[in-house]
């Protein structure tokens, strides 16, 4: 079983945060990164995209916060301070297996993901996914910029980035804040 949780980034002392009172087990997976920028690791069903906004009003900066599921894959919601926000899959194949809705005729749900009919639906489903990847790329560059840092690649290194498989969703996602300009940790 991998993590299942969210990845929450941010500028600020994190720990400190009135957001986070009460949330037991806080992780931080990496060192602060320069300029205040660090990533904590919540257990699932202690944080929601839907608490971003607050987070960017306390900390003043951008925000994104990472949604992963069993390691396997992760929705990326960024908001930026003028709130404007943008979202982004990481590992598609995953994704377009888990978002495949099976039909209403299918008798045994098992033997579904075995035939024909299924793998024709995650290919249109992941085509349909990667449709989106353009517009996800431009809007995770557009809300570095506004994080005030400096993206160290082009929309088609994100995009490339966005349709790359990595075992552990969560490394993908420290790849894109890296990719993004984010400055490395730097070991306390």
């Amino acid at each position: 079983m991998g993590f299942s949780g969210h990845l929450v980034f941010a500028r600020g002392p994190l720990r400190e945060s009135p957001l986070f009172e009460g949330v037991e087990d806080i992780v931080e997976p990496e060192e602060p990164r320069p300029g205040g920028w660090q990533t904590v690791q919540l257990r699932q069903g202690t944080w929601n995209a839907e608490r971003l906004p607050a987070l960017v009003d306390w900390s003043g900066a951008p925000a994104c916060v990472a949604d992963v599921s069993d390691s396997d894959l992760a929705l990326v919601t960024g908001l930026d301070t003028a709130g404007r926000s943008w979202q982004a899959w990481l590992n598609l194949d995953a994704v377009a297996r888990l978002l495949v809705e099976e039909p209403d005729d299918v008798d045994d749900p098992i033997t579904w993901l075995y035939t024909p009919a299924f793998h024709e639906a995650v290919r249109l489903k992941l085509a349909e996914l990667d449709e989106a990847v353009p517009e996800d790329a431009s809007g995770a560059l557009a809300w570095a910029t506004a994080a005030g840092v400096h993206p160290t690649a082009d929309r088609s290194a994100v995009e490339h980035l966005l349709r790359s498989h990595e075992v552990f969703a969560e490394n993908l996602f420290t790849a894109l804040l890296n990719l993004l300009g984010f400055p490395p940790p730097t070991p306390a």
